[in-house]
């Protein structure tokens, strides 16, 4: 038996409505119809995911103090999801920029990720993953440090719209169409 993927994390917010409000509207994530009961909680889904919730949010009131996790404390960095190509990548860091939610930009070689926080602070990434058979000697060769992530140059090298992550974190590539 073996573990494959996260289904679902759970986060404690200050307010409820707030951070559904921000996981909906800038990060396109859907509430969960009929799981929406619970005062104060909340159950929303990933734009492209089959998983029956992506994210779980618990309200625990505007007086919770901000995390120390990484400061003074143990605890969670961040949350990372993936997108399909460069374009999606692209347009999420002009949606978060707009917010006021991208943090950072960085280029780890074989992923490409925008950094960001959510109304509490609470960090994610976003990343696009090179396919296994984009990778090459350079590719592999910069995992070891992080560059600032140029777009427009990554978008030139492994083109806009090329799917991310197979053979690394999906199975297999897409059917021709």
């Amino acid at each position: 038996m073996a573990i494959h993927r996260l289904n679902h994390a759970v986060l404690f917010v200050r307010n409820v409505e707030r951070s559904v409000a921000f996981y909906r509207d800038v990060l396109d994530f859907a509430p969960i119809e009929g799981m929406d009961s619970l005062h104060g909680a909340a159950f929303l889904r990933a734009p492209a995911s089959t998983n029956d919730h992506d994210l779980g949010l618990f309200e625990i009131g505007d007086a919770a103090a901000d995390s120390d996790a990484g400061r003074s404390t143990v605890g969670l960095y961040h949350l990372a999801w993936e997108v399909d190509t460069l374009t999606d990548l692209e347009e999420l860091a002009g949606t978060l920029a707009q917010a006021g939610a991208l943090t950072g930009a960085s280029d780890h070689s074989t992923t490409k990720s925008l950094y960001g926080q959510d109304p509490d602070g609470l960090q994610f990434e976003i990343a696009w993953i090179v396919p296994a058979d984009r990778l090459d000697e350079a590719a592999l060769a910069g995992r070891s440090r992080i560059q600032p992530l140029d777009l427009a140059s990554e978008i030139a090298r492994y083109g806009a719209d090329t799917q991310g992550g197979y053979g690394i974190s999906r199975a297999s590539a897409p059917s021709a169409r």
